[in-house]
């Protein structure tokens, strides 16, 4: 990660905004799992790695041939090159793309082979160690919109100013949201009876990525 941001940095590539919050919310991630605040750290480290092959795997399409890399994430790397997107949109169009479309399939991945046979007390500590990264979450968007946003965009240092921890909350609540949906398609996956069916909700999920897409960007 480290390296692919101070690379784009050094080149002013937009793509760099979003893997430099992604590092450092990873980052922050390690630190949680190392801290023991999760019911089955082992299963959250791994599904952290399997998180992050997605995206690197769709950017290495994406580099290799554009339209061949998942279209949701053809938006958010179209997006970062382009001047009429502001930091905050290319930002939000990444984790979009990343949250909203890749957790869904890594949450199928992990829980898939160990499903069935987990009983009601076992998927929810599943489903809270899945929330419990919304905390990771609300503890890192103060300091990516310090950090990353805020020079990026200097009239944010006003909102900043002028709200408090309003808007750092807004952004945190907007995620948790998102993240909540993701634990729903993800179960909506496990309870399919065929792979037609699967195939079909994975569409679903990617016509609700880009719908969100384009709500980000709806000023443009």
């Amino acid at each position: 990660m480290r390296e692919r941001v101070d690379g784009w940095n050094a080149q002013s590539d937009a793509k760099g905004l979003f893997l430099h919050c992604y590092m450092m919310m990873t980052g922050n991630m390690l630190s949680a799992i190392k801290r023991g605040q999760f019911h089955d750290g082992v299963w959250v480290d791994r599904m952290l790695h399997r998180f992050a092959d997605y995206y690197f795997d769709a950017l290495d399409v994406y580099e290799r041939e554009r339209r061949e890399a998942p279209i949701v994430w053809q938006v958010a790397h179209d997006a970062a090159v382009r001047e009429d997107v502001s930091p905050l949109e290319k930002l939000l169009l990444g984790v979009n793309a990343h949250i909203n479309y890749d957790l869904v399939l890594t949450l199928v991945d992990m829980l898939a082979p160990e499903w069935d046979s987990l009983d009601d007390a076992a998927r929810r500590q599943r489903y809270e160690d899945h929330r419990r990264v919304n905390d990771v979450i609300g503890q890192t968007v103060d300091a990516v919109q310090d950090e990353l946003l805020e020079p990026a965009m200097p009239t944010l240092r006003f909102v900043d100013t002028l709200l408090g921890p309003v808007d750092e909350f807004l952004i945190s609540a907007l995620i948790t949201r998102w993240r909540e949906g993701v634990w729903q398609n993800a179960t909506r996956v496990l309870c399919c009876c065929d792979a037609t069916e699967q195939e079909n909700v994975r569409l679903d999920v990617e016509k609700e990525t880009l719908r969100t897409a384009r709500l980000i960007c709806l000023s443009q």
